[in-house]
């Protein structure tokens, strides 16, 4: 028979953890019922019966299930035969998983998973049996309770549980860490990201990763620790960026939790931006140009140049941009390098050596235009940067123009011959305007009605030629004046002549022009200019402003195309209308004789009211005594002048102004304005101002 040693009955409950293997450490047992065993011990019950009934005559902690007690009694006070032990715990699996429950016993054992039997062999035998059995476990706390009774004879028994960590049986993950924190030392420069271990039994270890922020986590660990591990000390990069950590545990089938959340600590910057690449440099009339690549966490940049005569090194300059221009040098070996924004300096970049050569070319002009006129063509282009363009020209930098015929550059592209210069283009007239020079140029050796491209190039006194400017495409002009207007027609009104016409055959008319002609007596006819408007927005539709006082006079019109060639009045066919005006002038005389008043006559146009004036000549004696004027306008249809106000007088000479709020639109208005004195007695004879109103609609 094989007893519990004394040792063994101790009343302090064992704190054993489990492992793979199952229970380790030895049971300790307490007289008492009343024991605490904390998990994963298991704790443990003797009875003196096979039902498990009564109150239990022993119970101990025992952190592993395996037993061999012949055929002796398992405790004192207890028979050899027909006895029962129960062992019981509740612990946590964490995520659970796959596990293996292994038991074997003679002579009964039973094994139950919250309540629920999973092993049973519960049967009186002579020689031990076994049983292996594979579940799954849910997360969490669960527990366990193995029973076991002997009934005669020898009894022994074993029970294990343990994680099942194949990959192609585990698929579950591991609880995510517990308890993240992150701390950074600004003296040592390290950061310490510690966690709670989780009650994972298949647990392998811990990763950590590490990411700046803005980026993602790389897919390969920082580092990876042990399982009992709770802490990792990193040296991140000092470069005063935001770094965050997280730590992730995986299991021993390879399964990886989810990462804590985000901790993040800002380093201290010790480091300098990276060299800047792609460094390049030329030469000008102006000095060193250089340019280069951004880096990132550069606030600025530093120039350094190496003297190639006496090998000296000195910082040249800085800037914020990605160039710098050295106007104190044409040529040395320079560096760049970048400063972040708390001083630290980066890495230089690689060399770049200058040998004083101008292999720069000026900026390209830009913005050409080109006007046409018969037999010549005038050019502009624009040239950016006014002062380096002074530069340029004081250095003898010129603007050429090229001339193609067609609307592409080919073989037969010529220099530009500007007219008054004997130099091809050269010597270009210069114009300053905003922050452009603007080059012109006169080509007058165009041949009429062709198709001419121009382009243009700014060359420096080095022969750097820039690159061209956009090209502008033209047709030189023809000398051929457009055919004449076509279905004349001119009809008298109270406020001129209407004149319509449909237009000639050419496409390229632009502009009309009105002309009315008086007949001499040897039959031909003097046209002169008259003072016409378009009416209602109709380019083939003229009013011709007169006073209609019943003269009879020849109307027509001119046309202009886009290359100013206008149709002539002495060719043969040129069309004319005879028209003979409205007479709607007073009765009463509109001569003025200017004793004592004298009026004035004219028209705008447009349709908005304007005002009549008059004035009291100098030489008269009554101004003075003028103490208000009354106004008057005539009526065609009474054949009278009708009252419409008055007015104020001014100073002797001064025009007194009346603006007539009720004249009619597109008519000719005459009007009487008589001086009242002071004796009630008015002005004879009346000043006769009168005043056209075109109706333009």
């Amino acid at each position: 028979m094989n007893r519990i040693p004394t040792a063994r009955a101790a009343t302090a409950a064992a704190v054993v953890l489990a492992t793979a293997g199952g229970l380790l450490g030895a049971a300790t047992t307490a007289s008492s019922a009343a024991v605490t065993c904390t998990s994963p011990v298991f704790k443990r019950q003797f009875f003196a019966n096979t039902s498990f009934s009564g109150t239990p005559k022993k119970t101990d902690c025992d952190s592993r299930i395996d037993q061999d007690w012949s055929t002796g009694a398992p405790a004192s006070g207890l028979p050899s035969n027909h006895f029962g032990v129960r062992w019981s715990v509740t612990r946590d699996f964490g995520s659970g998983g796959p596990f293996t429950f292994t038991a074997s016993s003679r002579d009964g054992i039973r094994v139950h998973l919250d309540g629920v039997r999973k092993v049973d062999l519960w049967k009186n035998v002579s020689s031990t049996v076994s049983r292996t059995v594979n579940l799954t476990i849910p997360s969490g706390k669960h527990s366990l309770r193995i029973d076991f009774v002997n009934w005669t004879g020898s009894a022994n028994v074993k029970f294990a549980y343990a994680p099942r960590t194949s990959a192609t049986v585990d698929k579950v993950a591991p609880l995510t860490p517990g308890g993240a924190a992150l701390t950074y030392s600004t003296s040592t420069h390290q950061a310490k990201l510690s966690w709670t271990r989780r009650p994972e039994m298949d647990l392998a270890g811990y990763q950590v990763h590490r990411r700046v922020a803005g980026g993602s986590y790389p897919a390969k660990p920082l580092a990876v620790t042990t399982a009992s591990a709770t802490s990792y000390t990193d040296t991140p990069p000092k470069d005063g960026r935001l770094y965050h950590y997280e730590v992730r545990a995986y299991d021993k089938a390879g399964n990886v939790s989810t990462g804590t959340a985000d901790k993040g600590i800002t380093t201290v910057d010790l480091t300098g931006p990276a060299a800047p690449a792609g460094l390049t440099g030329a030469t000008d009339f102006d000095g060193a140009h250089l340019s280069w690549k951004p880096v990132a966490d550069a606030a600025r940049y530093e120039l350094v140049r190496k003297d190639p005569r006496t090998g000296a090194t000195t910082v040249v300059g800085s800037t914020t941009q990605t160039s710098f221009h050295d106007r104190e040098h044409m040529a040395g070996v320079y560096q760049v390098r970048g400063d972040d924004a708390a001083g630290n300096a980066g890495a230089l970049s690689a060399a770049v050596t200058l040998d004083g050569t101008d292999t720069t070319p000026p900026a390209a002009p830009h913005g050409p235009a080109a006007t046409v006129r018969p037999g010549v063509v005038y050019l502009s282009v624009r040239v950016p940067d006014v002062p380096s363009l002074h530069e340029e020209l004081d250095n003898g930098a010129r603007v050429h123009f090229y001339r193609t015929q067609g609307s592409g550059a080919d073989a037969r592209t010529v220099d530009v011959v500007c007219d008054g210069h004997d130099r091809p283009g050269v010597d270009a007239s210069f114009l300053g305007e905003g922050d452009d020079a603007v080059f012109q140029c006169t080509d007058d050796t165009v041949a009429e009605a062709t198709t001419y491209t121009y382009t243009s190039r700014m060359l420096d006194g080095d022969g750097n030629a820039s690159a061209p400017s956009e090209p502008v495409t033209v047709v030189s002009a023809d000398r051929v004046p457009p055919g004449h207007v076509r279905n004349l027609t001119a009809t008298p009104r109270t406020d001129g002549v209407l004149v319509s016409w449909d237009a000639p055959a050419d496409e390229d008319v632009v502009a009309y022009w009105g002309r009315v002609g008086t007949r001499n007596a040897d039959g031909t006819v003097t046209w002169r200019a008259a003072n016409c408007q378009t009416v209602g927005g109709d380019k083939r539709s003229l009013l011709c402003v007169d006073v209609p006082d019943g003269e009879s006079e020849l109307y027509s019109v001119i046309a202009k195309d886009s290359y100013d060639n206008w149709s002539r009045t002495g060719d043969p066919g040129f069309p004319s209308v005879a028209v003979t005006e409205l007479d709607i002038v007073p009765g009463e005389p509109a001569q003025d004789t200017g004793q004592p008043l004298w009026g004035s006559g004219g028209w705008g146009m447009s349709e908005d009211l304007r005002p009549v004036s008059w004035y009291c000549v100098r030489t008269s004696d009554l101004c003075d005594d003028i103490v208000e004027y009354r106004v008057s306008r005539w009526n065609p249809a009474t054949g009278s002048y009708e009252p419409l106000g008055t007015a104020q007088p001014l100073p002797a000479g001064e025009y007194v102004r009346f603006t007539d709020e009720t004249q009619p639109l597109g008519s000719v208005s005459y009007y009487r304005v008589v001086g009242v004195l002071a004796d009630g007695t008015v002005t004879a004879p009346a000043a006769h101002p009168w005043l056209i109103r075109p109706d333009l609609v």
